[in-house]
């Protein structure tokens, strides 16, 4: 069940920006919290790139300063109308994560950020077996997302901000194991890095 204040920063985009900038400052910064599930990688001019779950295109403004061909896919027409008009540099799609409307092996890279944590457990494994599926040989799936933390004196506020502004699902991400379901998908984990006191976890995996 959706919270009151949660409702509001997806009506209202200046209060989810501020909301996500401040949270960002825990990693230094919004441009840092962006390019931590990138770092590392070679991403060319030419390189096909999806940003998953994209939004209004929080991340995607940042994707296409490494690339030309990035493709935003979301659900919500609200949210593509805002990323079009954002990021104007990407194609989009709209269409379910669980069900991508694109074709096997097309992209080099696939990346996610906060958004895996509000499937549920089902949902959550359908879309790996996607990401899998439309990721060529040897493309790369990047992640950025909730984790339990592992300093206990981030227990407190991260708690508080899932009470107001996340539902029961971001509670069940972060006592999944995100690296064994991706390993059991096929993937092979090239890293995965913990920030924040434990409660932010990035991944990058190999197809």
């Amino acid at each position: 069940m959706a919270t009151f204040l949660r409702t509001l920063s997806y009506q209202y985009q200046w209060l989810y920006d501020g909301i996500s900038r401040f949270a960002a400052l825990s990693v230094g910064g919004e441009k840092r919290f962006r390019q931590l599930a990138l770092d590392n990688l070679e991403i060319a001019k030419d390189t096909e790139v999806l940003d998953l779950c994209c939004g209004a295109g929080q991340t995607t403004r940042f994707l296409v300063n490494y690339s030309e061909r990035v493709t935003g896919l979301d659900i919500s027409p609200v949210a593509l109308a805002r990323a079009k008009k954002n990021v104007p540099q990407a194609n989009y799609v709209e269409g379910l994560a669980q069900k991508m409307p694109l074709d096997d092996g097309t992209f080099d890279l696939v990346h996610t950020s906060s958004a895996l944590h509000e499937m549920t457990p089902e949902e959550l494994k359908q879309i790996l077996q996607e990401v899998y599926r439309v990721l060529k040989p040897g493309g790369i799936f990047t992640l950025v997302d909730f984790h339990s933390p592992t300093n206990p004196l981030y227990w407190l506020p991260v708690s508080i901000f899932m009470e107001l502004f996340e539902t029961e699902t971001a509670w069940q991400f972060i006592k999944t194991d995100l690296g064994t379901l991706l390993t059991n998908q096929g993937f092979e984990l090239l890293q995965q890095n913990l920030y924040a006191g434990g409660s932010l976890q990035v991944i990058q995996a190999l197809k």
